[in-house]
């Protein structure tokens, strides 16, 4: 299938299982009429090969070392991507950041390295499902920097164009999409 096509059915897949219309309130505590919830389709087995074929398209010349972000949205995304690194002979390695450290065993942060394994000076993208003003994803940013690796992209599967762009634009940070929330309302 093309990219165009991949890119096509995709949207259809995100239109049909994570897509809806009524009121609802956004994880940045604002109000819409609309929503995303990404997760039946990065669970859906189309959808999430999709995601992850269209996903390594996006990122495939940037050389990175490591795809992850916050849980719960990033951890299908980075996994699926892993693993078509891997089938296409160019592996990134994932992980995630918890949004608290568990407070039992190694009490990480960041999960999916190895033991003796550091984020130190690798080139990473913080991958989000959805992002609105971006805050969840400069969370993710803030815990990877402080590893001493270098953010080099924020890339999301959908943005709704509620001022991430200003956001990672302030904090020097480019910011890429899949979709805009625009393409949906549209449709």
């Amino acid at each position: 299938m093309s990219k165009s096509a991949s890119r096509a059915r995709l949207f259809e897949i995100i239109r049909r299982r994570s897509f809806g219309r009524g009121e609802v309130t956004l994880a940045s505590g604002r109000k819409s009429d609309f929503y995303f919830n990404l997760k039946p389709t990065m669970l859906d087995p189309e959808g999430a090969t999709l995601l992850a074929e269209l996903t390594y398209e996006a990122l495939k010349d940037d050389q990175l070392d490591f795809i992850g972000g916050l849980e719960m949205g990033a951890v299908p995304l980075a996994g699926a991507l892993a693993q078509i690194s891997w089938i296409k002979g160019h592996p990134i390695a994932a992980f995630f950041v918890r949004k608290k450290p568990k407070e039992h065993g190694a009490k990480l942060a960041i999960e999916g390295l190895p033991k003796g394994e550091t984020l130190a000076g690798k080139r990473v993208v913080i991958v989000e499902d959805v992002t609105t003003t971006g805050g969840s994803a400069m969370k993710a940013v803030e815990s990877v920097r402080e590893t001493g690796a270098e953010v080099v992209l924020v890339l999301t599967m959908v943005d709704r164009e509620e001022g991430a762009t200003d956001t990672f634009g302030a904090a020097g940070l480019p910011f890429r999409s899949l979709y805009k929330a625009s393409e949906f309302l549209k449709a």
